[in-house]
């Protein structure tokens, strides 16, 4: 990585206000450290091999060693959190190398002189008898260890930030990618509304505004399953203008949490997919079912549309939305989230399933 790189890294870690390091007020933190502490406690004592302690002796010490380090770095990290996350990449790596050795400084100073009261410096071979040499040793181990350990947290930090710019750049394709027939149909049926029913062409121009309003907004990353059902629905009631007794969409989503989170757009564009490519080729229209299920703290939605007529040319799939769904799902959920979509019989269905997460338990 070149120098321009390293500063614009740097520069939008400061932006964003969040170190690379994971959060160790999280639980999920603490065990990351306890595994790192035991893994090395156990190459240590494999490297060791102490025959006058024994193996498992030599391995239950330096893991009781270890995990008063780990543990005590894992509460100063969580503590000094908020002052990290507004250091550049480099200050607050340095930071964190020096918070560690301090710390591990300060640990085998009191264990060293625990030891050297209770006499195990020479009983019981704990200890080293030269305090500089156990002090310096244990520094260089846990600044080689942290230093491997900051190396992989901000390789994999880079990775999920480029996923997520990745998922924010097909979010805004997705948000463009409203059809321009969809627009120039929508404006055609106002336009004749505004002869022959002049109220309801006032409540389309308010569902457009409202629906646009919706998509191209900024600030839809995160937000409650309600919000997304009543944009899907105002889509749905601009095609109904178009469409007419063509179009049927069936809702049977009584059953889902309306406060589940879930990324913006992640129905509305299943809906589009499946009038634009299942109702408005066939003659003689069809049905949209909306089929929604909550159990055991799954949230599941299936969006079903007839295919085509065999005369009728299939038209090409865009599968940017299902991708990206699929993408910014398990980017909040990881594999706890599912999306399967194909053909079967005379459908196309599309399922999400994705574990459910209350709007105002979102994590930090």
């Amino acid at each position: 990585m070149n120098s321009g790189a390293r500063e614009t890294t740097a520069r939008e870690v400061a932006e964003t206000g969040q170190l690379y390091l994971p959060d160790s007020c999280r639980a999920r933190a603490v065990l990351a450290i306890v595994i790192i502490c035991e893994l090395t406690a156990l190459v240590l004592a494999l490297a060791r091999n102490e025959v006058a302690l024994g193996f498992w002796s030599d391995l239950a010490r330096t893991s009781m060693f270890l995990m008063w380090i780990g543990l005590t770095n894992a509460a100063a990290l969580c503590l000094l959190r908020g002052y990290l996350n507004r250091q550049s990449l480099a200050r607050g790596s340095a930071m964190v190398l020096a918070l560690t050795s301090i710390l591990v400084m300060v640990i085998s100073s009191v264990a060293y002189w625990l030891g050297s009261r209770a006499g195990w410096l020479t009983t019981n071979g704990l200890f080293p008898q030269d305090h500089w040499t156990f002090l310096l040793r244990n520094v260089v181990i846990t600044l080689v260890v942290t230093a491997l350990a900051l190396r992989y947290f901000y390789v994999t930090h880079e990775w999920r930030h480029n996923v997520e710019l990745q998922a924010k750049a097909r979010v805004h394709a997705l948000q463009a990618r409203i059809r321009p027939h969809f627009l120039f149909n929508s404006m055609n049926t106002i336009a004749a509304l505004t002869r022959s029913n002049p109220s309801r062409a006032e409540e389309a121009v308010q569902d457009l505004a409202d629906l646009f309003r919706a998509t191209l907004s900024e600030k839809r990353n995160e937000i409650a399953l309600a919000e997304e059902i009543d944009v899907a629905r105002t889509y749905q009631r601009m095609e109904q203008l178009r469409l007419g007794d063509r179009l049927q969409v069936n809702w049977k989503i009584d059953a889902l949490p309306r406060d589940a989170l879930v990324p913006g757009l992640t129905l509305q564009p299943l809906l589009e997919n499946a009038i634009y490519h299942g109702i408005e080729p066939r003659a003689d229209g069809g049905a949209v079912t909306v089929t929604g299920e909550f159990n055991k703290g799954m949230i599941t939605i299936v969006v079903r549309n007839p295919l085509p007529a065999a005369n009728l040319t299939m038209r090409d799939g865009n599968r940017l939305a299902l991708a990206n769904i699929r993408e910014r799902l398990d980017l909040m959920y990881g594999e706890r989230a599912t999306v399967k979509s194909g053909r079967f019989d005379e459908e196309f269905i599309v399922t999400l399933r994705f574990p459910f997460q209350a709007v105002g338990n979102a994590r930090a």
